[in-house]
């Protein structure tokens, strides 16, 4: 069985100091919480302190993005070797990245074989605009994204994906779990092309997109996804309790 897993991303939001408070409220509780993976992706600035905090809890680390390059003139980036030793997961081709930063395909690719090969694993997003949507083109987009995304790659066992409809991160317009199951299910029959039937299954695949407390329960009660990628409810610790409360129980019965 797949271990579920959800994770938050805090985006550029939290100082340090507001981290540690942050930190310090979700703690408790989700030491409490079995059965799930539990990560949760600072901010570069607060990715050492965080890690202080959460020592010996049952709480995981991610970072936002990476360079792909290990060293070099490469002003204000940060290398997979610069994160190898602080975290164990990091968020790879969000769409925020995609859009706002210009992050192509082969440069997706670059970044997950160099996460993979710092020995991090990589939380890859895909997913379609508003217009592909809206054009029907959402499997021919996710089909092509995860071909460029993995070209090359021949081991992606540590990988986990995250299927995040562009219209839905940040609008409060979450897909359907109807929607995102069938999605999710489409992104792991492409792994089984890929690669092979025994890694599909085997592979996490998230949704995320307006994800809350109030929603969180219909992506999870779906038999192909196996949780969520959290933006803005991430931030809150008792949604984000409650959207890792409702996972274990959940995925617990199934």
């Amino acid at each position: 069985m797949r271990i579920p897993m959800i994770a938050g991303n805090w985006k550029m939001n939290t100082t340090v100091s507001e981290a540690v408070e942050l930190v310090n409220e979700m703690r408790p509780g989700l030491d409490e919480i079995a059965n799930v993976d539990k990560v949760i992706c600072p901010p570069f600035i607060s990715l050492i302190t965080v890690r202080e905090l959460i020592k010996g809890s049952s709480i995981k680390l991610g970072a936002q993005n990476l360079y792909f390059e290990a060293k070099g003139a490469y002003t204000g980036e940060i290398s997979p070797l610069m994160l190898a030793d602080l975290c164990e997961f990091v968020i790879i081709g969000h769409s925020e990245r995609r859009q706002y930063f210009n992050e192509t395909g082969e440069i997706v690719n670059k970044k997950v074989k160099a996460a993979l090969r710092a020995k991090l694993k990589p939380i890859l997003c895909i997913g379609e605009s508003p217009e592909e949507n809206e054009a029907g083109r959402t499997e021919a987009v996710i089909a092509g994204q995860l071909r460029s995304s993995l070209a090359g790659i021949d081991f992606a066992a540590d990988l986990i994906i995250a299927y995040e409809p562009i219209w839905a991160i940040g609008t409060g317009k979450a897909a359907t779990g109807r929607q995102a199951n069938k999605t999710t299910g489409f992104i792991r029959q492409n792994i089984a092309q890929l690669y092979n039937e025994d890694l599909a299954q085997k592979m996490r695949i998230l949704y995320g997109g307006s994800v809350t407390a109030d929603n969180a329960a219909e992506f999870i009660n779906q038999p192909e996804i196996d949780g969520a990628l959290v933006g803005g409810a991430s931030l809150k610790a008792p949604q984000f309790l409650s959207i890792v409360k409702q996972t274990s129980e959940i995925k617990g019965r199934l």
